[in-house]
């Protein structure tokens, strides 16, 4: 019998970064590996996970999303459940509490007064505090490729997402959850408790890293993956 093939990666980035902040990722399984930069899709994370979707041939796939990435991850696990092997979810909150006037007040903050300054309000802070220098210096720099109107779009995907934790239930492949030990949004404790909410869920905590493990932990994450995902790719 021909064996089985291997699942394709699909990387889905953070808000405000792009498919280029998985470059620590790409090389680490024998596997097809895909991570499109999504703003150019809309403004809704269903069109962001159809998208995706779209750009994989493969029958099988693994899903490694970060914040927004991590919710269009669970989208794209709950309209077609039997192509999604595993996922992992990097500073993702499932459930959504709608903020309409918190969106609002981002978005105007975005147009009238531009990128740079919603890169300090909003997101600057979701690194921890002893993140190094060079790690927040080339975060900002990619962000800097961000237009307006993307952030924007961005933000409005990420604030009208549909709730997803009654997945976490009945999602029958693993779910890995990872958070930083400082993150903010969602935090270790929500991350936590996801984990165990989940139907096959595993948590690990990334210490003296904040939101964006990936880039601020990069050595660490690759360790996570590797013990959690390499028996998907075992001869």
């Amino acid at each position: 019998m021909k064996p089985a093939a291997p699942p394709a990666i699909l990387f889905l980035h953070a808000l405000p970064m792009d498919g280029a902040m998985w470059h620590g990722q790409f090389d680490l399984f024998p596997a097809r590996t895909y991570a499109p930069t999504l703003y150019q899709y809309g403004s809704s994370v269903e069109d962001w996970a159809l998208a995706a979707l779209d750009q994989v041939h493969e029958e099988k796939l693994i899903i490694i999303g970060c914040s927004i990435g991590g919710s269009c991850a669970l989208e794209i696990a709950s309209r077609v459940p039997e192509r999604v092997k595993c996922l992992v979810l990097v500073g993702t909150k499932a459930h959504r509490n709608p903020e309409p006037a918190f969106l609002e007040k981002a978005v105007d903050h975005i147009h009238r007064r531009g990128p740079g300054a919603a890169w300090d309000a909003y997101w600057a802070p979701l690194f921890s505090k002893s993140c190094d220098a060079m790690v927040l210096k080339n975060a900002r720099e990619d962000f800097s490729k961000r237009t307006a109107d993307e952030l924007a779009d961005g933000t409005i995907a990420f604030h009208t997402r549909p709730s997803r934790h009654e997945l976490l239930r009945s999602f029958t492949g693993e779910t890995v959850f990872v958070s930083g030990s400082d993150d903010i949004a969602p935090g270790p404790q929500t991350t936590r408790k996801q984990s165990e909410d989940a139907l096959k869920g595993s948590y690990h905590e990334v210490p003296n890293c904040g939101h964006y493990v990936p880039l601020e932990a990069p050595r660490t994450f690759n360790a996570i993956l590797q013990g959690e995902l390499s028996g998907h790719f075992s001869g």
